[in-house]
């Protein structure tokens, strides 16, 4: 089967494959800005620093022919292949949530307590720990079509699945349904980046990467606004299994459609690459790529360890707070389902706003960690003031705050993914985005009970705190990472180069023009 990955070249099928980076004596006398764009099997750290540069006078004489240039091309289609992947991802979240937001109804239609609730949310969070690492393989070695057509397909099964637990006994049963598509998650949870960086060009890659997180976000809106109508709290048994069934048939309905459209729609890869950068990654050889060898460089990236932290403890504190928000606000409004998730929505809905509006920003101003500090800090100061209004008895007041939480918090999640690429390239954009997952889904199931056992035996306000010690450590960690954007660098080295070898090329043709 051919190896398709954005790493790594494949000499059967890319049309890259015969330009690899010359290894002759020359080679290596070339400016460091270019020399450290060639591949090492080394620590990543020394592939391209922050201080590299193209020393446009050192390159003299045959040099500068020793310096490829790619073509590139941008695509219409890469625009649906994101909004497709969007979609799945987008149902896949939707099932998520369609538990936690109405808890109450769920306990007492299967006569269950609330960490059994609370598990149905978070079984998303635990499958994706095991998981990752194989997934990741399979990433790297047989693509991104496949990884993202197996994970529709688990999101299609565990739908359908469900339909056949809409009855008080058939607990076991809707949470094996729930466990398939906690699986489907770690099929799809990471890509968004990976997809954005082999479609898109440089300037519109951080806004693709926020599409694609924000289809996350939009599935996780739809299963705060959307169960609460569809299974309203009524008393007769009978009628609620009905009002759940439907649910459960409208989803199945839906991943069952997106399933057939990515089995005969969704594509690999372009044929020719985007950027200068995803020209690079992809001329390296196969045989000097390991995956192993990849995550322990990974590892050995501290930059991007701190990166791991931070992302997990934010993201990990707004996995809490959406599973629990029913909770939170039954407990000050009861009787409030509908409007919990109407508050549920307002975060997420704002959390959109934030993350088109941070990619946007990152194209134009490619101010990574700047923006990722500015963002981290803001989702401190909302979880203060949420913590500090959710008690105060206004409804209108809980909106608000709940709006401007979910607007920089979620906005930073397109933000990490995209500052670990530049923190990590030219590993796979794929197992950096897996790796920040999988510190978020640890730190969101220990937030998730440490905080429902904290509301449980003391308040929501306790629980709220204890979220934002966590954010204030994120902060200052974010604080220290060091900004070492290497995949910008790799595209203004290879323009930079391009832009002396025409002025070059001009030289040459002037001296060598007959004189009148």
């Amino acid at each position: 089967m051919p190896q398709n990955n954005t790493l790594k070249g494949n000499h059967a099928n890319s049309e890259l494959s015969g330009e690899e980076w010359p290894r002759s004596k020359a080679a290596k006398n070339l400016a460091p800005g270019l020399a450290s764009l060639q591949w090492s099997p080394g620590p990543l750290g020394r592939a391209i620093s922050v201080g590299s540069r193209l020393d446009v006078e050192a390159l003299q004489g045959d040099r500068a022919e020793l310096v490829p240039q790619h073509e590139t091309k941008l695509y219409h289609r890469r625009w649906f292949m994101l909004f497709l992947f969007s979609a799945v991802s987008a149902s896949n979240a939707f099932m998520w949530l369609q538990y936690g937001i109405i808890s109450n109804i769920f306990m007492r239609f299967y006569n269950i307590d609330s960490l059994a609730i609370d598990w149905l949310s978070m079984i998303y969070l635990l499958t994706y720990i095991p998981l990752i690492l194989p997934v990741l393989w399979l990433l790297d070695n047989r693509g991104i079509r496949d990884v993202v057509l197996v994970g529709s397909a688990f999101n299609c099964i565990g739908a359908w699945i469900k339909i056949g637990s809409a009855s008080p006994s058939l607990f076991p049963i809707t949470f094996l349904g729930q466990f398939v598509c906690s699986v489907a998650t770690v099929f799809v949870l990471g890509i968004p980046s990976y997809l954005a960086s082999v479609w898109f060009g440089e300037k519109e890659v951080s806004t693709a990467c926020s599409i694609g997180v924000l289809g996350n976000q939009l599935g996780i809106a739809i299963g705060f606004l959307v169960p609460p109508i569809l299974v309203p709290n009524v008393d007769d048994m009978d009628e609620l299994a009905h009002h759940i069934s439907i649910m459960f048939y409208i989803t199945a309905g839906v991943a069952t459609l997106l399933f057939i459209l990515v089995v005969f729609v969704f594509q690999e890869r372009p044929k020719l690459p985007p950027t200068q950068a995803q020209a690079t990654a992809r001329s390296i050889p196969s045989e000097q790529y390991s995956y192993t060898a990849s995550i322990l460089r990974l590892l050995r990236n501290r930059p991007f360890i701190l990166l791991i932290i931070t992302y997990g403890l934010n993201v990990g504190c707004f996995y809490a707070v959406g599973t629990l928000l029913n909770r939170m606000i039954i407990d000050h409004y009861p009787g409030e389902e509908v409007n919990a998730g109407r508050i549920g929505l307002t975060i997420v809905i704002a959390g959109m706003v934030g993350s088109l509006i941070c990619g946007i920003w990152l194209d134009r101003t490619k101010t990574y960690k700047q923006t990722t500090l500015a963002v981290y800090f803001m989702s401190l100061v909302g979880m203060i003031v949420y913590a500090a209004t959710l008690s105060l008895g206004h409804l209108w007041v809980v909106f608000i705050t709940a709006g401007a939480l979910g607007f920089f918090m979620t906005g930073y999640l397109p933000l990490g993914f995209e500052f670990a690429v530049e923190l990590t390239y030219p590993e796979s954009e794929g197992t950096s985005s897996g790796l920040l997952n999988c510190s978020a889904q640890v730190f969101g199931i220990i937030f998730t009970i440490c905080q429902g056992k904290i509301i449980d035996r003391f308040s929501t306000l306790a629980g709220n705190i204890f979220l934002c010690v966590f954010l204030l450590i994120g902060t200052i960690m974010t604080g220290l990472i060091k900004s070492d954007l290497r995949r910008q660098n790799a595209n203004m080295l290879a323009k930079a180069a391009l832009l002396f070898f025409r002025r070059r090329g001009r030289s040459r043709d002037k001296t060598t023009e007959p004189q009148r």
